[in-house]
This record gives structure tokens, sequence and C-alpha cells, in this order.
């Protein structure tokens, strides 16, 4: 332990290692196990996609709306500062908070939707197991293993960064059953932190976008008293200012006030620990909101749900969309030499594995490549992708 770290803190010189030996004679720069967590994610082709993968509109014509890749840096960056304060392991939160939706396919929620249908027959799909089978077998840029070779600490926090998993699916028993990552217990703290900058990163921004995009109105935000408190306390600072400033001011007050509280929070719940098993142990989540926080959050939450991402126009295109991801998966079952090379050369003849590999293809596509391929099938693009 360092000065400056928390004895409940996450330690790269303890870390249980990693899936497959690794000859560290040859390791390129003083870095700590988490570092090299990090950059390894950061150079991954997987992450390079994640900016042409959808937040929350897809294919949208404006630059300035955020996709996985712009989501998943701010996320990182919420982390960093909380993980600062607490004094816990900020590069091994940073790095969970870059790589937590890289297993998301193309089109969000809605080509998620459209491959679990696809393959509810042989397990389903499920883009928290998908991170992890992309960057445990999937992304395997080295000459001697599958994978990234991450670290224990790394993919334990990918796995349970929500809490334990009592029922994993396939995707994650397999890995598991390979290399245990202890599902029943909760994770680290660094891990609980991402959860939540995750949270606090795509509650805010979520409104930021969807006021540009003209889906929510100030006026029917300002119904939440989270909300309107801080617009108050805006307007008063700033009244002169233009309004598309004082939105961005307003954005910014709310991320600080959850960042504050979950500091606080956190702070008096981990007062005495000695370790971090002693985190793993605890049996609840110890990084969390306070329960003023919490209500407020979740009311934020049911707000965006209803006017935002439940918005007719948002509810057509996603089901457009998840024609498009059902409309492929048909294709490369029905007729596999409409796969790319490589995939066809190593799709299996039997099932599961068969279904699981053309799945696996489609989780990795951005939504342009997608739409790309649709055309190239279908002899068209699919019509009605832009809502914004």
């Amino acid at each position: 332990m360092t000065p400056d770290r928390a004895p409940f803190a996450a330690c790269p010189a303890l870390s249980r290692g990693r899936e497959f030996g690794t000859d560290r004679s040859g390791a390129r720069g003083p870095r700590s196990e988490f570092q090299r967590d990090r950059d390894r994610i950061i150079h991954s082709i997987a992450f390079r996609r994640l900016k042409s993968k959808t937040q929350v509109f897809i294919s949208p014509d404006g630059d300035h709306f955020r996709t996985r890749l712009t989501h998943s840096l701010e996320v990182a960056q919420i982390g960093r500062v909380i993980a600062r304060a607490l004094h816990l392991d900020e590069d091994l939160t940073e790095a969970l908070c870059l790589a937590h939706d890289i297993g998301h396919p193309p089109f969000g929620h809605a080509g998620e939707k459209a491959l679990s249908h696809a393959t509810e027959r042989h397990g389903g799909f499920d883009h928290n197991a998908q991170t992890l089978r992309t960057l445990m077998r999937l992304e395997s840029p080295y000459c001697d293993h599958d994978g990234l070779n991450l670290s224990w600490e790394l993919l334990e926090g990918l796995a349970k960064h929500n809490g334990p998993v009592t029922s994993p699916n396939w995707a994650l028993a397999e890995l598991d059953a390979f290399y245990p990552l202890d599902l029943a217990s909760h994770a680290s703290l660094e891990a609980q932190v991402a959860a939540l900058a995750d949270d606090i990163a795509y509650d805010n921004h979520d409104i930021d976008d969807g006021l540009r995009a003209g889906f929510l109105q100030l006026e029917e935000l300002l119904t939440l008293d989270l909300v309107a408190d801080q617009w108050r306390s805006v307007e008063a600072q700033f009244p002169g200012a233009p309004r598309d400033r004082r939105l961005r001011e307003l954005v910014r007050c709310q991320i600080g006030l959850m960042v504050n509280d979950v500091i606080e929070q956190t702070r008096a719940a981990t007062a005495g620990l000695a370790s971090v098993d002693e985190v793993r142990a605890a049996g609840r989540a110890l990084a969390t909101f306070s329960e003023g926080m919490a209500q407020e959050e979740r009311r934020l939450k049911r707000f965006l749900y209803e006017r935002l991402y439940y918005h007719p126009e948002q509810l057509t295109t996603a089901e457009r969309a998840r024609d498009v991801v059902a409309r492929l998966y048909v294709a490369y079952e029905q007729e596999p030499g409409t796969l790319p090379p490589a995939w066809r050369a190593t799709l299996p003849p039997e099932e599961p594995h068969r279904t699981r590999h053309i799945a696996d293809f489609i989780a990795g596509m951005t939504d342009r490549y997608a739409i790309d391929q649709y055309a190239r099938i279908y002899g068209r693009e699919p019509e009605g992708l832009r809502n914004v």
C-alpha cells in the first residue's frame, strides 16, 4: 500500500494475475498491471469500433451526439475523479470504465434484442457477457494466447460491476469455468465506482443529447426536483448567459452534485475497512448514492425512459434497427457464403457454436458496417434509421 492508496483499494502489485502466464522481461515501459490493462483496451480494435456504435440515437446526422466511444470516455473521466477522491486505484477504475460497453452490438439495445431473439434456442445474447467474451477470446492480437489476457481484477470488475452474478448466462459461465471470477461475491470498489460513473454519465449526458435533438423540453425536465433545484441555481448565478450555455452548466452541476454525493456516502461506508477482500465480503455494495440522491436518480431515469428512450420516434427507429440485425442473422445462417471469408472459414458445423459464431460477428459490427452489410446482401440500404 502506498501513502495515497486506501487500504481497501485494489493493488496492482497484489493482483491475482492473468489467465495466461506472461513473461514480463520484455514489458514495454514501467507500468503497473492495471495500467497495462487500460493500455491493452485502448489499443484494441473492439474499443475503436465504439466510435460508430449507438449510444442513444441511431446513426445521427449531427456530429455532436454521443456514441459508445465518447460515452465511455466520459464515464472514465467521472470514474477517475471519484477514484482519486477515495484513494482507489485510478488505472483499474479507468480501464473498467473504458471497457464496460465493448460487448454492445450495433444499434445499442435494439440490436441486442434482435440477437437475443435470434440466439434464444442456443443460450441467448447478453452484452455484458459479450464484453468478457470479446476481451477474453475474440480480440486476439497476441501470438501465444487468445484474448487480451487482462488481469483477474479487471475481468472480475466487468463481470460483477452491477453486483454478484447468481445465474450467469452461457457465455459468462463458460469463461468462468476456465478462469473463475468468484461471481457470487461483490467486486472491488473500483468496479462499483465504474458502475456509478456509468449511471452519472448517461443520466446527465442523455439529457444534453435529448435537449439537442428536441426530444426533451426543459419545461418538462423542471418537473423533477433535482433538475429544478440546479436550474434555479444556474439562473441565479448566470442570469444573462445564453440559454444553451446555461443548459450545459445545468448538466455539469448535476454531475458534480452526484459525484460529491457518491464520494461522501462511500467514505462513510468504507470507514474502518482494511482490505479489498473485506469489500468483496461486505455482502452489499459500498459505493452508492445516498438514499435521497438514489431516489432522485431513479425518478430521473424513469423520466428519461418515458420521454426519451421510449419516445415514439425512438421506438420506431429501434424497430427498424432490430429488423436490420435480424435480417443479417437470417442471411448468415441460411447462406453462409454471405459471411466474409475469414468468418466463413471458421464457421463451426455444429450447434450451438455455429449460432454463437454468427452472433459474435454481428455483435462486433459498427452501425455503419451493419448498414453496409445489409445493403450488400439485400441490394438496398435500410430506411428510416435516422431520427435526428
